[in-house]
């Protein structure tokens, strides 16, 4: 992957900043020794209250900035394939295709080795164009989709396929999992976030941890992970041990992990939320610094300004209405280790957020559930609880949100 470090730009002027006076009337000039002396000190002393108070100063702005990696070469990828990818949905809405890499390059090489990289999970987030919900929806890694051309790391193509959806980053990057992820949703993919292992534990850490309740203990040697059972906070090793491990919790399947990387990070955006992080620059330093000194991105959000603006547009969505779940899916037809989309469900899904109406979530009722439920009936045959939404109100997928913790 062609990724490189931006130049850094000129930092946003966000409220408080000032441009000092260039020159003409009005500008301080040189005047006696001793008020000079003062004028220094005052400036000082302004500077000092900036930096530790009022915003972000400019060698914070430039070491946050100067983290972020961007990839090039995606745009200039998704460029050739323009014509085949969908139309952009309702303005102001927007599609983030979120990646978690298994790269074990540089500090994520005592992870162990693998070949390459894959895409570990991955998610749909849809911000709402009111910016009053938004949804994350997991995408399998073992989901049979349609894989389209993909531009190889060495310059040749991969021919059309169908193959498991991690494949297609695996092959051809960003781009691939982008071209894919729009052919099998018919939804526009505005952005992308790359996040590798050490960037997940340096966010977990940066909000000092994350409450989980475990109704049993765990020894996990593939995932490095041996906790006691009961209510505990989880810092960044045991936390990824948690949302990656398999076989020592719940039933093993990629279901239940997928719910539980859902659960987990529902809990880790409700305690920004809720410890006011988004607005306390003390607070805010060291969860920028760990979000951006792990990412790759594409060149609209490659720089502090960018990620900025997209968090400061979604701070004031209620808990209640951060939503996360799994795409509808079945087993294989063809092979019961892999999975499919379930049909009409995922239609009716994609349908939604490409229009940019409500999608509800419910607490599955049973480990591993799936069904959706519409105002007319579920789509297995069952009928809707008294609680369910009505008609107008759109689909209700089996999931959980920002509100629910963990342990409750």
């Amino acid at each position: 992957m062609d990724a490189h470090v931006t130049d850094t730009p000129e930092p946003p002027r966000f409220a408080g900043w000032a441009a000092r006076p260039a020159g003409g009337p009005g500008r301080d000039g040189p005047g006696p020794p001793h008020r000079r002396h003062w004028r220094r000190l005052a400036a000082v002393a302004l500077a000092g209250f900036v930096l530790a108070g009022g915003g972000i100063g400019w060698a914070v702005y430039a070491k946050l900035n100067g983290n972020i990696q961007t990839d090039s070469a995606t745009e200039r990828e998704l460029r050739k394939w323009e014509s085949e990818r969908p139309p952009a949905g309702p303005p102001n809405a927007e599609n983030v295709l979120l990646i978690g890499s298994d790269s074990r390059k540089g500090g994520n090489g005592k992870y162990g080795h693998s070949r390459g990289q894959r895409s570990d999970t991955t998610m749909l987030l849809h911000l709402a164009a009111d910016r009053k919900s938004a949804t994350a929806v997991s995408i399998p890694r073992d989901l049979m989709v349609e894989v389209p051309h993909c531009l190889r790391a060495d310059g040749t193509e991969t021919e059309p396929r169908p193959d498991q959806f991690n494949a297609a980053f695996a092959a051809g990057g960003p781009a691939c999992a982008i071209r894919t992820a729009e052919k099998l949703t018919g939804i526009r993919i505005d952005h992308y976030l790359i996040i590798d292992f050490v960037g997940f534990t340096k966010m977990v850490d940066a909000v000092d941890g994350v409450e989980v309740c475990l109704p049993r203990p765990v020894h996990d040697p593939e995932a490095h992970l041996t906790l006691p059972a009961g209510r505990q906070t989880l810092h960044g090793e045991d936390a990824l041990g948690y949302v990656r491990a398999r076989k020592s919790l719940g039933n093993g399947s990629d279901t239940q992990r997928m719910e539980r990387q859902q659960r987990f990070l529902a809990a880790l955006v409700k305690k920004v939320q809720s410890n006011g992080v988004l607005l306390n620059p003390t607070r805010l330093y060291p969860v920028l610094d760990a979000a951006t000194s792990s990412l790759t991105t594409d060149t609209a959000l490659a720089s502090l300004k960018g990620l900025y603006e997209l968090v400061r547009s979604t701070r004031r969505i209620p808990t209640d209405r951060i939503q996360f779940m799994t795409v509808p899916r079945q087993e294989y037809h063809l092979d019961p280790n892999r999975d499919e989309l379930r049909q009409p469900d995922a239609g009716r899904l994609f349908a939604q957020l490409h229009s940019d109406l409500p999608v509800a979530v419910r607490p599955p009722q049973n480990a591993g559930e799936e069904p959706v439920r519409t105002g007319n009936g579920s789509s297995d045959g069952r009928p809707d609880s008294p609680s369910a939404p009505s008609p107008s109100s759109g689909p209700t997928f089996p999931g959980t949100t920002a509100e629910r913790g963990i342990c409750e």
